[in-house]
């Protein structure tokens, strides 16, 4: 008799024995699944912030390209002088001389580290010479200086039939200036 009361009640305390480890395990797995699912949350929302950072400086720069586009269509803005050589205008892509001739269209811009900027140049077009053309360069930041969009825009004016039409060709600088 002795032996059969050692074996069951050696057997319950073996069943009780793998309980707790059991149960150890299942609630390490869902500590380690909570934490993945944190993480990839965290991750999830730098970069929704990395990309509505890049939305709102490109917001910027193409309203600095609008205004600063219009004012020079307008008459409003100082009309640069003649290009001496012809090609495309390399002030803009130099980073101090962008810094020096930059004007600001809106005085404050909410929400962002500095006010959009645009730089207006005149170009000389080889293919055709009789025209007005310029080159309307703007820049847009984010929240970080780091964050910035260059957009720009060739206005080219044609004056036929006593009749100024002004072309607009938009394009996206894809690499910051030096």
């Amino acid at each position: 008799m002795r032996t059969s009361l050692c074996g069951r009640r050696c057997t319950r305390v073996a069943r009780r024995g793998v309980a707790l480890p059991v149960v150890l395990l299942v609630v390490a797995m869902m500590l380690v699944t909570s934490a993945a699912w944190f993480e990839a949350a965290l991750l999830a929302r730098r970069n929704a912030d990395v990309v509505a950072d890049h939305l709102q400086s490109f917001h910027a720069a193409d309203a600095a390209l609008v205004l600063c586009s219009r004012a020079l269509t307008n008459g409003a803005l100082a009309v640069p002088a003649e290009a001496a050589q012809f090609g495309e205008p390399q002030v803009w892509r130099r980073q101090d001389s962008f810094e020096r001739q930059a004007i600001a269209p809106v005085a404050a811009w909410p929400g962002y580290v500095r006010s959009p900027q645009c730089i207006v140049e005149a170009w000389r077009i080889e293919s055709r010479p009789l025209i007005r053309a310029y080159l309307v360069t703007a820049r847009g930041f984010g929240a970080s200086e780091d964050t910035q969009s260059w957009l720009q825009d060739l206005l080219v004016f044609d004056a036929a039939d006593d009749a100024t039409r002004a072309e607009h060709h938009w394009r996206r600088v894809v690499a910051r200036p030096f």
